[in-house]
């Protein structure tokens, strides 16, 4: 027993002191880290010219590979209206997200355009220049998005196990269990066609799965949950229609920076100041430092200068100090986060194409 309490004693000993040298490296560290929100452009880049959408279905098979479809609905598991109606669906889903997004003045489906794909599962070749400028011009839009596949592959696995079940008079007697179950793999594919520049602006596949299982005491019962399918799927259409048309919106990410909190009696301040969210107070006492005789410290407080003109929304001013930062003391920190800034640059520039200004 009293071996037992050394034991736990000591245990708990190890512990503490695991904990107070955590504590005194945290306390230690001579950076902390700050959290800011940063805008990314579009991953897809569409002219600000470009103000009326025609969009137009190319994902049904022709009639000329009757054989092909018919043999991919078998090998797939599939109805004949299950891609048909998944289609519908994803373009519903590109049509709401484009009619509440400002950038656009017009979103019309075009249904009457009849343009068929000559391959199932696949991205077809893309359509001619003539062709789409012809449809741009009869229908009255700009640019054109085109659903050029969707495709719904599945597999069905089924199965047996022993198990029983009460008979009326609450005896259990043998019986056998039914197990189904399906895996559905929902397959899209868009592109965007802008005539007056001849260019696809954009040409992406979106993967989603499904999976459905059922179970019960007849084949039946085990399938009956595999009828909810055809609605998964047209939902699957419909969000994958919408997360296409978010490739064209900006959106924004959380990023971390670390700045400098050790260096100098106005360093501990700065990094006080910098908790309770004044970082112009804290930028007052780092631009102090700029100067200071230690090119360590001068180094640090420039870093935290570049830290500070970010927040505030000044690349320019934040490439300068970062600059200034690694020329003066030739530290990594300071040159990858140099580089970070020169990208950010790049990528404003590019959010501000995308506006149009």
């Amino acid at each position: 027993m009293a071996k037992n309490v050394f034991t736990y004693l000591n245990d708990m000993k190890n512990l503490l002191a695991l904990f107070a040298i955590c504590f005194i490296l945290c306390s230690c560290s001579r950076t902390n880290l700050v959290y800011l929100t940063v805008n990314e452009p579009a991953p897809v880049s569409v002219p600000p010219n470009l103000k009326r959408v025609g969009i137009i279905n190319r994902s049904l098979l022709s009639d000329e590979n009757k054989i092909q479809n018919t043999i991919d609905d078998v090998l797939s598991a599939k109805s004949p209206e299950l891609d048909k109606e998944g289609g519908k669906e994803s373009i519903r889903g590109v049509k709401d997200a484009l009619m509440q997004n400002n950038r656009f003045t017009d979103v019309q489906f075009l249904d009457t355009i009849n343009i068929k794909s000559p391959l199932a599962g696949s991205f077809p070749t893309p359509l001619s220049w003539e062709r789409i400028e012809k449809i741009c011009q009869q229908n009255n839009v700009d640019v054109i998005f085109a659903l050029e596949l969707f495709n719904t592959e599945s597999k069905i696995s089924y199965s047996t196990t022993p198990t029983t079940i009460k008979n009326p008079f609450g005896v259990d007697i043998p019986a056998v269990m039914h197990h189904a179950s399906m895996s559905t793999v929902v397959k899209t594919g868009w592109r965007i066609y802008d005539p007056r520049a001849r260019t696809i602006l954009d040409e992406y596949p979106i993967t989603q799965s499904l999976t459905f299982n059922g179970s019960g005491i007849n084949p039946i019962a085990a399938a009956a949950a595999l009828m909810d399918r055809k609605e998964a799927v047209k939902q699957a259409g419909y969000k994958a229609g919408q997360t296409y048309a978010n490739r064209i919106l900006p959106f924004s990410i959380r990023v971390s920076r670390e700045y400098y909190v050790r260096g100098s009696g106005n360093f501990e301040m700065a990094k006080r100041m910098a908790r309770t969210g004044n970082w112009d107070g804290a930028a007052g006492l780092w631009k102090q430092e700029t100067t200071n005789p230690k090119y360590k410290i001068q180094a640090r407080a420039d870093y935290n200068m570049a830290i500070s003109s970010e927040i505030n929304g000044d690349l320019e001013a934040a490439i300068g100090w970062a600059q200034k930062a690694y020329e003066t003391a030739g530290r990594r920190m300071a040159l990858f986060y140099l580089n970070v800034l020169k990208d950010r640059r790049y990528q404003n520039n590019r959010l501000k194409s995308q506006e149009g200004q």
